[in-house]
């Protein structure tokens, strides 16, 4: 099977895609540093601005959605990775017009988190900010883990939100109304062919002739059921009675429904699918009210199809039908094409100065950590691809590639750096977390000298921003199960010398990365592959092992 992509490369294809989408559109502008969709027609004075994002690789959501009567901006993130917290910071802070802005999320926790830390920053700024989260996917309908992902239905979230904003709505009833719509829509999605990421040699699953994979995620996650290969109508039931399940739709129930292609699926075979289900909810006694069929939140080019069904209301209806000029709506306008953007140059890295000196050991730790991480991308892609979706080797050297360590850095600049590296440039889950870890370290090392003590508290203070964020807790595996124990190790340590408190540390959050071998994922998206990623090591710990290695070697040479 071809892996061909129509790239330049793999690094700068979301933006190359940006600024030609963004010259095609009629109300679209791409701003390429942070890296943000708006609107080219500002909002009216006053009103609610809608915000959305998530990874690349699902196009036409969500750029294709931004437009008068929809989206105010969008936020596009690598390909299934989600957009970092700097990047959507910047787009709230572009697309407000005075009325508030409502970010619409998917149930993915890289986006949760990144989307939660730029809420607090917009706070900040002044800006009044409220979430909906979309969480419409029963094949990860369970108690235990993150709960339903967030898949097609954040279109029609999106849709009704988007004209209630327009027509005047305040902020907390746009919200209230994106949340009514989220909670009584669900979806189920089917893969004849797994996706091939950009970049990649091969799919992100292997799925046999003549079977097919029920319950596969946007990501390009495995389904929950591999099954011989069904004719349209048994297929259209296989992936509806679940939703009518957790819906409890029956008999009198009324529905929009959305069949959706998942990126290499013919419209002839959405169309089928289609009609199979109107048939199927025919049958059992429920009213189809409105019905979109096409492709528009995709898996790359993952051949397959899902099917999403909204509880309706006449209100509902009504806001459905109102005019949008966003291009990926059906019947939107274009206009004449006026030549591409020309590609910005990047944007000058930061210079960090401050009173404190420089620490030579500092240095060569912060050194050896990142050339540690950047030589070892291939063996964490390999990890992530058996423990989640294989882009957590992407997401380091996208952090780090561009972190330069000077030797006059103050151990306070170094941290900084290497922090803003992950939060400005990895997004995902793991950028944000290792992002809000490396942050404690600049502010611990920049109020005191490098001692036991300072290390200790900015261990601990990191380890509390992750669980506070992510919610993560040993034997979830993830990369707190290295951090805790490494934790307890600086803890005890507090009266001993710098390099054996790291000693102590560095043997504690190897064991800790080691044990979550023989854990079962229950965060993140190791959750949703379940016991295939038993027997691998989660990539995130082994990196805080890495780091805290690396820092003994260093400390240990002084």
């Amino acid at each position: 099977m071809t892996t061909q992509k129509i790239i330049d490369s793999p690094r700068t294809l979301v933006a190359d895609a940006a600024r030609a989408a963004a010259s095609i559109a009629a109300d679209l502008t791409w701003v390429p540093n942070p890296g943000y969709f708006t609107r080219r027609e500002p909002l009216a004075t006053g009103r609610v601005a809608l915000l959305s994002g998530g990874g690349s690789g699902h196009e036409p959501l969500h750029a294709g959605f931004v437009g008068a009567g929809l989206l105010a901006g969008a936020v596009p993130g690598l390909v299934f990775t989600s957009p970092n917290a700097l990047q959507i910071r910047a787009a709230t802070a572009a697309v407000h017009a005075g009325g508030g802005v409502l970010h619409i999320v998917k149930n993915y926790t890289g986006d949760v988190v990144n989307f939660s830390i730029a809420a607090d920053f917009a706070a900040d700024d002044g800006i009044d900010v409220e979430t909906v989260i979309v969480a419409d996917d029963v094949a990860t309908e369970s108690e235990d883990g993150p709960g339903r992902r967030g898949t097609a239905a954040t279109i029609a979230v999106e849709k009704i939100c988007g004209a209630a904003a327009e027509r005047g709505d305040s902020l907390s009833d746009v919200a209230a109304l994106g949340r009514r719509v989220a909670d009584n829509a669900r979806s189920m999605a089917v893969a004849f062919r797994a996706c091939t990421v950009p970049g990649a040699d091969r799919p992100s699953f292997d799925l046999p002739d003549g079977e097919i994979e029920l319950g596969v995620g946007i990501h390009g996650e495995r389904g929950t059921d591999r099954v011989a290969a069904l004719p349209a109508k048994e297929l259209a039931a296989a992936l509806m009675d679940p939703i009518l399940k957790s819906l409890s739709l029956a008999d009198g129930g009324e529905v929009i429904v959305i069949v959706n292609g998942l990126g290499a699926t013919h419209p002839l075979e959405l169309n089928v699918l289609f009609g199979n289900a109107a048939d199927y909810l025919k049958g059992r006694g429920i009213r189809v009210r409105r019905v979109l069929v096409g492709t528009f939140v995709t898996a790359f080019d993952m051949a397959g199809a899902s099917i999403t069904l909204i509880s309706s209301t006449d209100d509902m209806l009504e806001l459905w039908d109102a005019p949008t000029s966003a291009p990926g709506w059906p019947h939107a306008p274009s206009k004449e094409f006026s030549g591409l953007q020309d590609v910005a140059d990047d944007v000058a890295a930061l210079n960090y100065t401050d009173e404190t000196d420089a620490n030579p050991s500092v240095t060569s730790w912060a050194t050896r950590f990142v050339e540690k991480v950047l030589g070892s991308v291939d063996e964490l892609t390999d990890l992530d691809r058996s423990a989640g979706d294989g882009d957590f080797g992407t997401n380091m050297r996208a952090a780090l590639d561009g972190v330069t360590i000077g030797a006059d850095d103050s151990p306070s600049a170094v941290f900084r750096r290497i922090a803003d590296g992950y939060l400005g440039s990895a997004g995902g889950t793991s950028g944000a977390l290792f992002g809000v870890w490396f942050h404690q370290f600049d502010v611990a090392l920049g109020s005191s000298g490098v001692t036991t003590d300072a290390l200790a508290d900015a261990a601990r203070d990191g380890m509390a921003a992750i669980v506070d964020l992510g919610g993560a807790a040993v034997g979830d595996k993830t990369m707190v199960d290295a951090i805790a124990p490494a934790v307890s190790a600086l803890e005890s340590a507090r009266a001993q010398p710098l390099a054996e408190a790291l000693r102590s540390a560095a043997g504690a959050a190897r064991s800790g990365a080691d044990s979550t071998s023989d854990l079962l994922g229950r965060r993140g998206r190791a959750s949703y592959v379940g016991d295939a990623a038993r027997g691998v090591v989660d990539p995130g710990a082994l990196v805080v092992a890495w780091l805290f290695e690396e820092a003994a070697e260093a400390f240990g040479e002084s």
